[in-house]
């Protein structure tokens, strides 16, 4: 059995040979067959250099070295693009995600799970943080089809089944875990503690953090097109009836009940009616563009677990 570790790295010079150490002692003590993919996300540093003389050392290790900086989710996706094997594990060059749970993962893939997915027990980072991841996980999970545990984290599992249509998708600005978590399939979960980082400090800063969240909300849920259109099936009706209610009132009834609307509040119910409309044919266009979205994102139409399925994988 095969197993292939992706590995996604950028300016871990400092760090970089005390992992793949920890790495290859761990594998010299498995059974199984295991093969290390090292992504260089376009280091600045010295960490070419380093990952030049861990190849050259070890034929197990593999180096796919990206012409740029593209971004962590980039660089995963041409770590598992170029994995071979049975299975994949993904995790962090950091030092964060611990290699002595690996057998956790590959004990509850072959039980049956397809996906296997790292959860911290704890997040480990500031307060604010912490609370802001929260809102996160709560909005998305309303909001959106694909439901996201909350701090589950890039050390999982896929089988190779999984890795063949992952590799089908094609979005630009993606959320790994997301997409596999979209695919389906039975899944499992390893709760893990997380290490401190061997060296250097994190390289997602808050503005990053920022852009994954909005990556995730665009790309795997259409609600963002369509929440001010609800903000103006609400506000539209009662508008209407305001201002139906101040016509009858003022109008026709004679003010009976003495509010005396002037004609600053009337043009003023007049412009919530107004905006209504807008905000609701702005609801109208985001189901055509979540229509397009859908269409360019270029995502299988169905995914076929095979291993739970009696037709033949290649039959058409």
């Amino acid at each position: 059995m095969i197993i292939s570790v992706v590995v996604p790295v950028y300016n871990e010079q400092n760090s970089l040979q005390q992992f793949n150490d920890k790495l290859l002692d761990f594998i010299s003590n498995q059974k199984d067959e295991y093969r290390i993919i090292y992504v260089n996300d376009g280091s600045t540093d010295d960490t070419y250099a380093v990952l030049k003389k861990i190849v050259s050392d070890n034929k197990l290790v593999s180096l796919v070295s990206l012409s740029r900086n593209f971004g962590k989710e980039i660089a995963l996706s041409a770590g598992i693009y170029y994995a071979q094997g049975d299975a994949v594990i993904t995790l962090d060059g950091d030092g964060q995600h611990p290699v002595s749970y690996i057998p956790n993962f590959i004990s509850k893939w072959q039980k049956g799970a397809a996906v296997v997915i790292g959860v911290r027990k704890n997040h480990g980072g500031s307060s604010f943080k912490k609370l802001a991841s929260g809102i996160f996980y709560k909005l998305f999970n309303a909001f959106s089809d694909v439901k996201l545990v909350p701090y589950s984290t890039d050390f999982r599992l896929i089988d190779k089944n999984v890795r063949a249509e992952f590799i089908k998708m094609q979005e630009t600005n993606r959320i790994n875990r997301g997409l596999i978590d979209w695919l389906g399939y039975s899944r499992d979960y390893v709760y893990f503690e997380p290490n401190l980082r061997h060296a250097g400090v994190a390289k997602y800063s808050f503005a990053k953090l920022i852009k994954l969240a909005s990556d995730s909300f665009v790309s795997l849920t259409p609600v963002p097109l369509y929440i001010f259109g609800f903000i103006g099936i609400i506000i539209t009706p009662l508008a209407l009836l305001l201002g139906l209610f101040i016509i009858f009132e003022q109008y026709i009834l004679g003010d009976p009940l003495l509010l005396d609307f002037t004609g600053t509040a009337m043009l003023g119910v007049l412009i919530i009616f107004l905006v209504g409309m807008v905000l609701m044919s702005q609801g109208i266009i985001g189901l055509y563009l979540s229509h397009i979205q859908a269409q360019s994102a270029n995502r299988p139409l169905f995914v076929i677990d095979y291993s739970k399925s009696t037709i033949d994988k290649d039959a058409k």
